[in-house]
Parts: structure tokens; C-alpha cells; sequence
């Protein structure tokens, strides 16, 4: 991939040529630490998620004194190689972990470099071993130390996440913050924290997997410390002004954000083909779609002519009774992806949003939640992000049920699906799923653009199908009057589906919808059919401005309801590998005109799943209601036979 315009070339040999000090630092040196504490010794991890780190210490200024304190060797190559359980010989993947960090210091050291030629640091240092600073500059240089500092830990840190990308597994390690972050200067800098990530590595690293896992996790857990010390550090100005790119492994430089590698997501799980989601019409066809309509993602322009256009699905809610296909319907959607993109030779990256990412720690779950969904937006890869069971996940605001930690997954969702910094670019989608979404928070469930009721099996033919492919082939029972599968072809059953809601299933939608027809007449005009939306609005308060949006996002949907043909996804080179310009003239030829009855039908589907969800909210609410008044007359019987 060529530079832009505005990165400049961090040279090879500007990069080679700090191997030495790179690997005289993994070789060994002393480190006495002054604000984390050192491990006397060091002890395997005992279970996922519990570090032996303090949490939390005081940053009060003028608390945190000299201390003496042991100076400790730091040899990291022997560290590393003794990540093994004791085999004599240095593994594959520990050579890659030592190249890893000594190239990635390496890069940090010629970009602190080229800090200080810019910035003139160069000089000021030389003026200092000199003995020649002038009393004036002293402020100055004390700065500018601190600020390379910041740059050196940063992008080694980036460099270190990005090189070792391609070695991660599904294991993963909780390294705490990263705590001995000094900003002398750029050496004692990186000393510090390679001493700290020696401790991490003794205490965690109990296989190679876990190696990697931990060596990757102290990266991310330094960027984010240094990024926000850097937040508000001066000097800074010429290194984020700046753009560097290291052309051999790609690897770009751009200030305090983070490089990702586009590597995929080892999926283990077990795909499902589309004859196989039985009933789910709707859900079913628009998954099917969505999962063609990513694959349109141009990497070179970094945007997708259905987002363009209008017709891509960024965030989708589905929600349906516990045993009716929300689980399936995830393998087949994230198994279409997959196997699209490896035949096109893209990056995919799936990840689940799960109960195991609350933590008790205050911001951890926030930080745990915004980083699923950088790993799933980043413009590198074609994403699918799933957030199953997200009325246990995200709190509902107000809910004393809730605790701290759903309430900021709950924000950092809402911030990310329709917040002032969102960009949809579509290379990525998000579902989420529920049991009962009646107990997601309002705000939160309208961002989401469609919805999708997984009913799962509803007809008679829908019942025997789903019989059938469950019975397996171990039997001779034969089938009867009933041609296998017929009922689901897809073109069929959405259609019918969709006219299902010409008029609404919901008994109170019912009722409005009636009402509206009977004082203006039928809905054939964007006058009446705003009137039935304010009607809506006055039956139900929730049903705001961004209902509307959603809707009109939905029909536009519709505008594009066709599937992207199958060759296309078999042979790349009829589509996918073609320019953005001629993409989406392809797909703009396929677009029908919006009728009437799509945004009728649209209006309805929203505006059912609305009302479904407030008719459940409200029965809820009032069972709760009836259970407390019973404890209150139980605890008045019980509190007046005690006086008695």
C-alpha cells in the first residue's frame, strides 16, 4: 500500500540502526522502581481476570516521595524465553515476541529521534552534556524530555501491539494499569516500563499463548496511561502535527492513535447455512443481505456505496422469545461473512459483547466495552460485532437494579452508535440481542437502525421443517405430504411477511392506526402519513424524532431490496475488486423506487416492536408492583402479631 500524501517515511535504516541500544535494553539492565511496587516473586496467574497488581494508588501531588529502593535486573530475552514451562530451547513464537519488541523499540527510539531534530531537543541535549544550557532553556528542555518520553513509551507500545497482531489467540490476560510510566526522558522511560513488563510476563505468561496475550495487553493497557497523560502535556504539538509510516511492515505513526493491523478473528464457532434458520423470515433475508451489503466495504476509499446511498444497516436490534433462533441466526450471518471474505482475501473480525466484560473496578467495563468496539470498527477489516443478552449487559438508566459498571457499558454503546464522533463507514454492523428488550434502555434501543423479530418457527410447514432438520439422517421415518423446505424459501415468505404489515399486529398500534384511517382517510400522502407518525407519537411519548429516522432508514433499506447476486460473492473480481465509483453505479442501477406501502409497512413493523416492547415493560412493572405490595401487607402482618 503506497504512503499518502501527508505521512512521511520513517526510513529502514533510520529504524535499523537503533537495533543495538534495542537489544542491549532486552538484554538487561538495572531498574530501581519508583511508583509501582516490585514483585518479590512472581506467581503464575490463578484465574482469568484477577491480577495481582494494585489497582489503585494516590496520585495526590507532593504525596509521592523518594523512596529507596531495590534496584532490579531486567533481562527480558531470558524472561521471555523461560515462558515455556523450562524447554531449553527458545520457541517460534518466542523468537517472534523478542523480534516484536525489540523492532517496536527500535521504531520508538527513531521516531523520539526525529522529535528532537524537529523540535531542536537535539541540541539542547548536546548544550546539557556540554555544560552549556543556558538557565533559560533549563524549563524548555525539562519539557521537551517529558514530551519525548510520552512519544517514546507511545508508539513503542503501538508498534508493539501492531508487530504482534497476527500472533494472537482467543486467550486473554488482565494486566492492570500500567503503573511505572516515567517521564524523565525517553530512556529511563522505556527502561521503566520494560521493567514492568518483565514483571507481568513472570507473573502471567504460564504458556505461549499467554505470552502473547500478556505482552499484548500491557500495549494497549501503556497506550491508553500515556494517552491520557499526554491529554494535557505540553510540547507535544510537532509530534502530533506529524505523520510517519514504517513502509516494510506498514506500521503508521499519527500521533496519540493507536495502528491496528487488518488481522482477522480465529472463529471457533459453528457456522449455520441459511436452510438451516427455520421461520425468521424477515430476519433471516435482511441478515443475508446485510452480510452481502459489507462485503460492497472499498478499502482504498475506506467507505461503502451503501452507506452512501443510503441503505446500510449500522446497528440492529433482535429480539424474540427464549429457544427461537437469535443464536442461530448469528452463526449463519457471522458464517456468510466469513466465508465471503475469505474468498476475497479480507480481514474479518467477529467479537462478542458479554456479561464477562463487566467488572466490578470503576471504568473498567467502559474501557472494556469501547475497546469491542474499536476492534470492530476499525477501517482495516470487515467487522461484525454481537452483543448478546444486552438487557443483562447494558443498565437502563434509572434502574436501581443496575450497577456501575452496565451503566457506562450503556453510555459508551450509546456514544458509539449514534454519537457526535460516529462514522459509519460501512465496513462493520452491530447486533444486539434480547430476550426482553423491554428492559433495555429507551435511548439506547432506538439506536438501533432496524429491527429484527427472530419468532422463530410459526406455520405448520415452519414446525415440520424445523422436525426434520433436527431428526438428523439416523432414521427411516418417512417424510409424508410435505415437500421439505419449500416454505422457506426466502423470496416467498418475506413477501408475504412484509405485507403482513400493511396493517399493525400490535392490539394499541391497532387501535391508532384505525383511528387515523377513519378521520383522514387511506394513508397515501406524506401529510397523512405524518399524521399517523403523530398520532403514534401521542398514543406512545417515546416515539421521538429518532423513531422517524429509523424507520426512514429502514425503507430506504427497502429502496435496496435486493440481494447482491451470489456470483458476485464467489467470483470478486465481477464486483468487490472493482473501484468504488463502478460499485456503486452497480448498485445504484439495482434500486427501486420507495412506495407508499414500504413506508406503511416500515412504520409498522418499528412502531409494533415499540408498542410490543412498552406492553412488556409496563405487565413487568406492574408484577413487580404487585409483589412489593404483597411483601409490604406480609411485613405489616408480621411487624402487628410481634407487638401483639
Amino acid at each position: 500500500m503506497s504512503q499518502t500524501s501527508d505521512q512521511m517515511e520513517l526510513r529502514e535504516e533510520d529504524v535499523v540502526k537503533h537495533y543495538a541500544a534495542a537489544l542491549r535494553m532486552l538484554d538487561g539492565f538495572d531498574h530501581a522502581p519508583r511508583i509501582a511496587d516490585a514483585r518479590e516473586n512472581p506467581v503464575a496467574e490463578k484465574s482469568s481476570g484477577v491480577g495481582t497488581r494494585r489497582r489503585f494508588r494516590s496520585t495526590t501531588p507532593g504525596l509521592v516521595t523518594k523512596r529507596t529502593a531495590r534496584t532490579e535486573g531486567v533481562q527480558l530475552i531470558a524472561r521471555v524465553e523461560s515462558a515455556d514451562q523450562g524447554d531449553g530451547l527458545c520457541s517460534p513464537v518466542q523468537a517472534s515476541v523478542l523480534q516484536g519488541l525489540r523492532r517496536a523499540l527500535a521504531i520508538a527510539l527513531a521516531v523520539a529521534e526525529q522529535y528532537g531534530d524537529r523540535t531542536g531537543l537535539a541540541d539542547l541535549k548536546r548544550a546539557n552534556l556540554e555544560g552549556s544550557l543556558p538557565s533559560g532553556k533549563k524549563a524548555e528542555f525539562s519539557e521537551m524530555l517529558s514530551a519525548e518520553a510520552l512519544i517514546s513509551l507511545y508508539v513503542f507500545g503501538s508498534a508493539t501491539a501492531f508487530l504482534l497482531a497476527s500472533h494472537a489467540t482467543e486467550d486473554t490476560v488482565e494486566v492492570g494499569e500500567v503503573e511505572e510510566v516515567l517521564t524523565d526522558n525517553g530512556q529511563l522511560a522505556l527502561h521503566g516500563v520494560l521493567w514492568e513488563l518483565d514483571q507481568d510476563i513472570g507473573s502471567f505468561a504460564t504458556s505461549e499463548s499467554k505470552l502473547v496475550a500478556t505482552v499484548l495487553a500491557f500495549a494497549e493497557s501503556l497506550m491508553a496511561k500515556v494517552a491520557a497523560r499526554a491529554s494535557t502535556a505540553p510540547r507535544l504539538e510537532p509530534f502530533t502535527a506529524a505523520s510517519w509510516r514504517v513502509e516494510a511492515e506498514g506500521f503508521t505513526v499519527d500521533g496519540f492513535s493507536p495502528a491496528h493491523a487488518a488481522k482477522s478473528s480465529k472463529l471457533t464457532m459453528t457456522f449455520k447455512k441459511p436452510n438451516e434458520v427455520v421461520g425468521n423470515h424477515i430476519a433471516k433475508y435482511q441478515a443475508m443481505k446485510l452480510a452481502k451489503m459489507i462485503m460492497a466495504y472499498d478499502f482504498e476509499r475506506k467507505l461503502n456505496p451503501f452507506a452512501e446511498l443510503g441503505g446500510f444497516i449500522f446497528t440492529f436490534m433482535g429480539d424474540g422469545k427464549p429457544g427461537t433462533g437469535k443464536t442461530t441466526l448469528i452463526q449463519m450471518m457471522a458464517g456468510l461473512i466469513n466465508d465471503y471474505c475469505q474468498v476475497a482475501g479480507y480481514p474479518f473480525r467477529y467479537q462478542n459483547l458479554s456479561t464477562d466484560n463487566i467488572d466490578s473496578y470503576q471504568g473498567k467495563s467502559g474501557q472494556n466495552a469501547k475497546a469491542f468496539i474499536n476492534n470492530i470498527i476499525d477501517p482495516n477489516v470487515i467487522g461484525f460485532g454481537t452483543i448478546d443478552d444486552i438487557d443483562q449487559l447494558a443498565g437502563k438508566r434509572g434502574d436501581r437494579q443496575s450497577s456501575a459498571g452496565q451503566l457506562e457499558i450503556t453510555a459508551v454503546l450509546m456514544e458509539s452508535f449514534a454519537g457526535a464522533n460516529t462514522v459509519v463507514r460501512g465496513n462493520c454492523t452491530f447486533g444486539m440481542f434480547s430476550n426482553y428488550p423491554e428492559n433495555v434502555d429507551d435511548a439506547l434501543r432506538q439506536r438501533a437502525g432496524a429491527r429484527f423479530l427472530v419468532d422463530g418457527p410459526i406455520t405448520r410447514d415452519d414446525y415440520i421443517d424445523i422436525l426434520y432438520l433436527l431428526m438428523g439422517k439416523n432414521h427411516d421415518i418417512p417424510v409424508g405430504n410435505h415437500e421439505v423446505f419449500s416454505a422457506q424459501e426466502i423470496k416467498k415468505a418475506v413477501t408475504a411477511s412484509f405485507e403482513s404489515h400493511a396493517r399493525p399486529h400490535e392490539e394499541g398500534l391497532e387501535r391508532v392506526f384505525d383511528r387515523v384511517n377513519k378521520d383522514i382517510g387511506k394513508l397515501d400522502t406524506i401529510a397523512k402519513l405524518g399524521t399517523y407518525l403523530k398520532g403514534i407519537q401521542e398514543a406512545d411519548e417515546r416515539f421521538t424524532g429518532r423513531a422517524i429516522k429509523n424507520i426512514t432508514d429502514a425503507v430506504k433499506v427497502r429502496a435496496m431490496d435486493f440481494e447482491l447476486p451470489d456470483e458476485w460473492m464467489e467470483n470478486p473480481d465481477l464486483f468487490l475488486f472493482k473501484d468504488y465509483d463502478t460499485k456503486k453505479a452497480m448498485i445504484d442501477d439495482m434500486r427501486q423506487p420507495i412506495t407508499v406501502e414500504m413506508v406503511i409497512q416500515e412504520i409498522n413493523r418499528y412502531a409494533d416492536s415499540e408498542f410490543r416492547y412498552a406492553d412488556k415493560s409496563d405487565e413487568v412493572a406492574i408484577e413487580t408492583m404487585i409483589r412489593d405490595f404483597g411483601r409490604q401487607e406480609e411485613a405489616k402482618r408480621r411487624y402487628l402479631e410481634g407487638k401483639g
